[in-house]
């Protein structure tokens, strides 16, 4: 069973905090969004909570099985979908998904060929990424993380670049795919989290300016 919990987090670039005394705890089997504005701190937030970025203070609290997993091993244990993550561009589907399932294992009953087929991507296997569009790299990017095993599943903006059928693949996603998993998402967008039992909004974590 996995928790992830945040005591106090707080974080600032410079002397501005983006947000503060924040308390959160999700575990397995939840659904969760965090919501605010463009530029409210949202993937700061994911960011942190994923350990790519450390604290400005509070605790960062990840167990797997009632055992604390070093921080430095958290990204074991989580996938992330963002608009600010990359793929290596000169890898064909083929070659990328081959490297990325060196690191993650696929989840039960699911291989490669049917993955590329849930995708929708069955005709660029041979393709490289750089000739991927926008919505081909984002189905690529949720298909990782909804397939990989691994409990802690992060979604920022999942449904950017995606047309009306591409989100409502992607609803159709969370629906099969992400029961057991801890799923949180950072988004401005209802269509991507309304299904969501819990919604935190960032803006309440921030230092309010008195005039």
């Amino acid at each position: 069973m996995l928790s992830v919990k945040l005591e106090g987090g707080g974080k600032k670039f410079q002397r501005e905090w983006i947000f503060r005394n924040l308390d959160l705890n999700f575990t397995e089997g939840t659904k969760s969004a965090i919501i605010g504005s463009n530029g409210s701190g949202k993937s700061t937030l994911i960011k942190c909570l994923s350990s790519q970025m450390p604290l400005t203070e509070g605790k960062l609290l990840f167990t797997l099985d009632k055992k604390e997993v070093l921080e430095e091993n958290i990204y074991k244990h989580l996938t992330i979908s963002a608009p600010y993550l990359d793929f290596p561009e000169e890898f064909s589907l083929k070659e990328f998904l081959s490297f990325h399932f060196k690191f993650k294992k696929l989840i039960g009953g699911v291989d490669i060929p049917q993955l590329i087929e849930l995708m929708y991507l069955e005709n660029s296997v041979n393709k490289p990424l750089n000739y991927f569009s926008s919505g081909m790299k984002q189905r690529l990017k949720l298909g990782i993380c909804f397939f990989s095993d691994a409990p802690f599943l992060l979604l920022d903006e999942p449904t950017s670049n995606l047309d009306e059928r591409g989100i409502s693949w992607y609803r159709d996603l969370v629906e099969k795919y992400s029961s057991k998993k801890c799923l949180l998402i950072a988004s401005n967008d209802t269509r991507e989290f309304d299904f969501c039992e819990k919604i935190v909004s960032i803006e309440d974590y921030k230092l309010k300016r008195i005039l």
